[in-house]
């Protein structure tokens, strides 16, 4: 059994942060659940612009309000506390945050916790542990 908590990441590779958001990374692929597990703070009044061309996500937020808009069709989502995305199809995305948000996200395959977004938005795939 795997236990993992916020409070014991803090100073460790597990944390990503940027000047857009703070990535907690609670499962890593290291821990062999086939997926990872995170919890991330967008941060107020940001745009991040994301592709993940070599990953499926879904995302479930719990905290704050913001707009996704998919970058090929131009469709604007509203995104609050109980609201899901999935980016099944690799989307490529713009997250806007009106407010903090506080998203809970599973990546599959699993990041190595090392992974930041490279110029097209994507985290690349096949890093080592």
């Amino acid at each position: 059994m795997i236990i993992s908590r916020l409070t014991d990441l803090e100073g460790t590779e597990r944390v990503v942060d940027t000047p857009n958001w703070c990535s907690r990374r609670l499962l890593l692929k290291k821990d062999g659940m086939g997926f990872s597990f995170h919890d991330t703070i967008i941060r107020a009044g940001t745009e991040t612009r994301m592709w993940y061309q070599n990953h499926l996500e879904a995302v479930y937020c719990i905290e704050g309000e913001g707009v996704v808009e998919e970058v090929k069709t131009g469709v604007k989502h509203a995104i609050s506390a109980g609201t899901v995305y999935a980016l099944n199809e690799n989307d490529q995305h713009v997250l806007r945050a009106q407010t903090q948000m506080r998203m809970v996200c599973v990546f599959n395959p699993p990041v190595t916790g090392k992974e930041v977004h490279d110029e097209a938005g994507a985290y690349p795939v096949g890093l080592a542990d």
